[in-house]
């Protein structure tokens, strides 16, 4: 019995031990949570403030990756909305001082008059699309941004009809916290996402796709029009298509669509794909085959704050 209890004590021991080590190293444990939205899919849950791997992540009242801010914009204030997926959000692996918006607040800031303030919000979630973003934009508004930036990526001209189904069944968008960081840490490692027959549906959705999206940025543009905000389109490539020899035909004839789609809409559209190709090294961009690496930002950043110049 005694050796039985000296077992268990060591065992609850190196539990415990391992448990405030995943919660206080990695923030395993303590995920950012979504909530489920019928208009606009799914929206990080508002008011969070959590680390993980090390990185800081701040979740607004408005579901922004930002710290709290005023509806109203104060008259000194230069204001930027930042509009996108992963990419602008910057997930996990993006401490909240190295996201796309704050480098580009940053960099803006350097520029302008001493007595104005820049910020820059960020508008984002995990595999959202023009169909998503349009659909926060009617909810919210655009908070009297000077500047609208939507920042896409080939993947996003595919976008499906947004859907809340992922939301609390899909491991990677949770709506609460496990009891365990050991849960969490098994799920995300060895867990399968449940099965949902109707979500499965909403991803064969047929039809044009990309007309959908297309038509999604141009409610865009008209909603930035109304509000005198002036509307930019940035779309930045997949790792394997800065590789002519990668690049998928559909994808091509997306892109296409939408540099046509540019032109007649009298769009300002930046495309960053002649300019990763241009990169001697155009791997060094990416930290997967999507997602960018902080060179990759620190590239897209610089172009950006040099587009937001001209257009001052």
């Amino acid at each position: 019995m005694k050796l039985f209890l000296i077992i268990l004590a060591s065992v609850t021991g190196i539990v415990i031990l391992v448990e405030s080590g995943l919660r206080l190293l990695w923030g395993l444990g303590n995920p950012p949570l979504y909530i489920p939205d019928e208009e606009i899919g799914y929206l990080l849950k508002p008011n969070q403030k959590l680390r993980r791997m090390g990185n800081q992540i701040l979740i607004n009242q408005y579901s922004m990756r930002n710290e709290a801010i005023a509806s109203d914009k104060p008259a000194t204030t230069f204001r930027v909305m930042l509009l996108g997926d992963s990419i602008v959000n910057g997930g996990w692996w993006t401490d909240q001082d190295e996201t796309l918006s704050t480098l580009l607040e940053r960099q803006i800031e350097t520029n302008l008059a001493q007595n104005r303030t820049v910020e820059v919000l960020n508008v984002s979630a995990n595999s959202w699309s023009p169909r998503n973003q349009l659909a926060y934009l009617q909810r919210f508004g655009l908070f009297e941004a000077d500047i609208l930036i939507l920042v896409i990526n080939t993947d996003d001209l595919f976008g499906i009809l947004p859907t809340p189904l992922p939301v609390g069944r899909e491991k990677n968008y949770p709506d609460q916290k496990p009891p365990l960081a050991l849960i969490e840490l098994y799920n995300q490692k060895f867990g399968k996402n449940q099965s949902i027959p109707e979500f499965e549906k909403i991803k064969q959705e047929s039809g044009d796709r990309v007309g959908k999206i297309l038509t999604a940025i141009k409610e865009i543009k008209i909603l930035a029009t109304e509000q005198n905000t002036q509307f930019i389109v940035a779309m930045t490539p997949l790792l394997r298509e800065t590789k002519e020899k990668e690049q998928r035909d559909y994808e091509k004839e997306a892109r296409k669509r939408l540099q046509d789609f540019a032109k007649t809409e009298n769009l300002i559209y930046l495309d960053f794909l002649p300019i990763f190709q241009d990169f001697p090294q155009p791997e060094f961009l990416y930290r997967d085959h999507i997602h960018l690496s902080p060179q990759g930002n620190a590239l897209v950043t610089e172009k950006l704050s040099q587009f937001v110049q001209e257009k001052l």
